[in-house]
């Protein structure tokens, strides 16, 4: 079945866009750039144009301080093109957890005027997809008075809620250029492969896996080619799943949600990854309002969250979104799968991290540095892992926890951290 659909120029559909709007931006991979570029090159019609995404991929332009009186970006988290911009006060941020941010569109807290999203060709049928990232933009697309979309042929058409037919949008611009992608990483230092080989011992064989984002997770992901139908449901994920799928170890089989499919809001890595989920069934791209939600996560059996962090005290406080009163990026959903790890049956919600940074400063510390925000409260913490071990926080008091975490922080800072827990607790 042909048919012919009416592509307008970015101009023509970006014009659909009024001083004052809130327009939310489709984010990670699917970064619409060629469009975030004409509407910047275009600023001159607009002014307190407020734009709403979580992050962000790429230059973005109007990021930039000559755009200050054009566009306010208001982001719901902060990525690295637009950190500069949230440090000057130019861009602001808004901290909710992601589960959370398709009720802000809903709710009409964050109302939004327009949609700006990158979608795959139209099928047979009249159907784009969003392609490799669902996450928020579906809840978007819904809600917004007018959608403008950038079809580009490099999108990948994946399966699940992404599906929106061509009836529902207001201007589509045809435009082909590569999708974001991220470096895979091959070389992993000491460090991680051994933090990856102490998170893999606390996977047993069927468990559902939740993971982020960069080499401890690559790391994790590296050591897991000897366990067994494991399975995934995850905000988001990267090329290290693949080779786990094709060799038969993440079957999704045991899951209770959607077995026999790997279930994400996004996914962001490789052209490899981006072909992988091409209309592919076995991978859900699902709205994160039901990926991230506690009540669905806990469902799964033994859900084994991985999250990283900058920062955790010796009570188990995880700063993860901001280094002091800088904002380097956001709540995210980590705390959506914390707690849902936590409550699935056999669970285990675990903070990974090496024990200093690059440069040599703890990781593990005495008090988080001010206005540091604590993203997962020591509450909600389980095990915290470093090259060093694995501390289980389960039940342990404050002093006990202190003397776990020193046990795994780097052996130059635990003199220092137990001098500090002795002057906090006393008897230690």
């Amino acid at each position: 079945m042909n048919h012919a659909y009416n592509y307008c120029s970015a101009r023509e559909a970006l014009n659909l866009i009024r001083s004052g709007n809130r327009v939310f931006v489709h984010g990670s991979a699917a970064t619409p750039t060629f469009l975030l570029d004409e509407l910047a090159d275009m600023k001159e019609q607009f002014s307190n144009v407020e734009i709403v995404a979580i992050t962000l991929f790429g230059t973005i332009k109007i990021a930039a301080p000559e755009y200050e009186n054009h566009f306010h970006i208001n982001s719901l988290f902060v990525s690295a093109p637009i950190r500069q911009a949230v440090k000057d006060g130019r861009a602001d941020y808004i901290p909710v957890f992601l589960s959370e941010i398709p009720d802000l569109f809903k709710n009409k807290i964050l109302e939004l005027d327009v949609a700006i999203v990158q979608v795959s060709p139209p099928d047979n049928h009249g159907y784009v997809s969003l392609g490799t990232s669902v996450d928020i933009a579906r809840t978007a697309v819904n809600e917004a008075k007018i959608v403008i979309a950038q079809v580009n042929p490099a999108m990948p058409r994946t399966h699940g809620d992404g599906m929106i037919h061509v009836s529902e949008i207001d201007a589509m611009v045809y435009h082909k250029s590569p999708l974001h992608e991220l470096p895979v990483c091959d070389q992993l230092s000491a460090t991680e492969v051994e933090i990856g080989r102490q998170v893999a011992q606390l996977i047993e064989d069927r468990s559902t896996l939740q993971m982020g984002i960069g080499t401890i997770p690559d790391a994790v992901l590296k050591q897991l080619i000897n366990h067994k139908d494991l399975g995934v449901h995850t905000e988001m994920f990267s090329d290290g799943i693949i080779p786990l799928i094709e060799k038969g170890v993440i079957t999704n089989k045991y899951k209770r949600k959607h077995p026999g499919r790997t279930v994400t809001g996004f996914c962001a890595g490789s052209i490899k990854l981006y072909d992988f989920v091409n209309d592919n069934p076995a991978v859900a791209f699902l709205d994160i309002d039901y990926v991230n939600e506690t009540h669905i996560i806990k469902q799964n059996p033994k859900v084994v969250a991985i999250n990283s962090c900058i920062e955790i005290d010796i009570t188990g406080q995880v700063c993860s979104d901001s280094i002091g009163t800088y904002q380097f990026s956001g709540v995210g959903g980590q705390m959506d799968f914390m707690r849902g790890a936590a409550l699935s049956e056999g669970g285990k919600p675990i903070i990974a991290l090496p024990s200093q940074t690059s440069g040599g400063l703890a990781r593990i510390v005495p008090f988080l540095k001010p206005g540091a925000g604590v993203v997962t409260t020591r509450a909600h913490v389980n095990y915290v892992v470093t090259e060093y071990g694995v501390a289980s926080l389960v039940g342990k008091n404050l002093r006990q926890r202190a003397k776990s975490l020193i046990a795994v922080a780097h052996p130059s800072d635990r003199e220092a951290l137990e001098r500090s827990a002795f002057e906090r607790f006393g008897k230690f």
